[in-house]
C-alpha cells in the first residue's frame, strides 16, 4: 500500500491508525465507566448525574463509605469476640450471640471442642432453610472453646428472616445436648 505524504509530515495510513486506537481507547473507557457506574447501588439521585466526573466521584464516595463500613463491622466483631471470649462456657454448654447489622448477620457460636462439628453442621443447616446466604465462616479454638463465626445475608426481607433464624438457631442451642450418633 502505497503511503500519501502530507504537508504535516504524516501519512494516510498512520492518522487512521490513531484515529482507529483513539477511537477503540474511548469505546473501552466509555464500557468501564458503564461498568462501573451498574456496581453503584441504585439511586434516585443519580438521574441528575449525568457527567463522567460526577458518576466517578460518586462511585470514590461509595467506595470510602463501604471502607468505613468494613472497618466499623471489624470493630464490632472483635468487640463481640473479646465480650464472648471472657464468657468461655465452663460447664461445656453452647452459647449463640447473633447480630444483625442491615440485611447482614453475624452469628457467634461458641461450643465444646467435642460438640462442634456437630454444632456448626448443624447451625449452617438452619441458616440455610431460613434462606440466609453464609457468606463466610471461620472458627477459632480458646480454651477448650471453639469459637464459630458465620457472616450471612437475609435478603431484602432481612428483618422479618433475622428474627426467625435467631430464634430458631437459639432454641437449637439452647434445646441441644451433644449426642453425635
Amino acid at each position: 500500500m502505497e503511503k500519501k505524504h502530507h504537508p504535516g509530515g504524516s501519512t494516510c495510513s498512520t492518522r487512521t491508525e490513531r484515529k482507529f486506537i483513539e477511537r477503540e481507547r474511548r469505546n473501552q473507557m466509555k464500557a468501564l465507566y458503564s461498568n462501573l457506574n451498574s456496581l453503584l447501588p441504585p439511586q434516585t439521585s443519580r438521574e441528575g448525574i449525568s457527567s463522567l466526573p460526577d458518576q466517578l466521584e460518586e462511585a470514590t464516595n461509595y467506595i470510602k463509605k463501604l471502607q468505613v463500613k468494613l472497618e466499623k463491622m471489624k470493630e464490632k466483631k472483635n468487640t463481640l469476640l473479646r465480650t464472648i471470649h471472657h464468657q468461655i462456657p465452663n460447664n461445656r454448654s453452647p452459647q449463640i450471640e447473633i447480630q444483625q447489622m442491615g440485611f447482614t448477620l453475624m452469628v457467634v457460636l461458641i461450643t465444646a471442642l467435642d460438640s462442634h462439628y456437630f454444632m456448626f453442621i448443624e447451625a449452617i443447616r438452619v441458616l440455610h432453610e431460613e434462606g440466609a446466604d453464609v457468606v463466610s465462616a471461620s472458627y477459632k479454638v480458646v480454651q477448650h472453646a471453639v469459637f464459630h463465626t458465620m457472616h450471612c445475608q437475609v435478603g431484602e426481607y432481612g428483618n422479618g428472616a433475622a428474627a426467625r433464624i435467631s430464634e430458631r438457631l437459639k432454641k437449637f442451642v439452647n434445646d441441644s445436648t451433644y449426642c453425635p450418633f
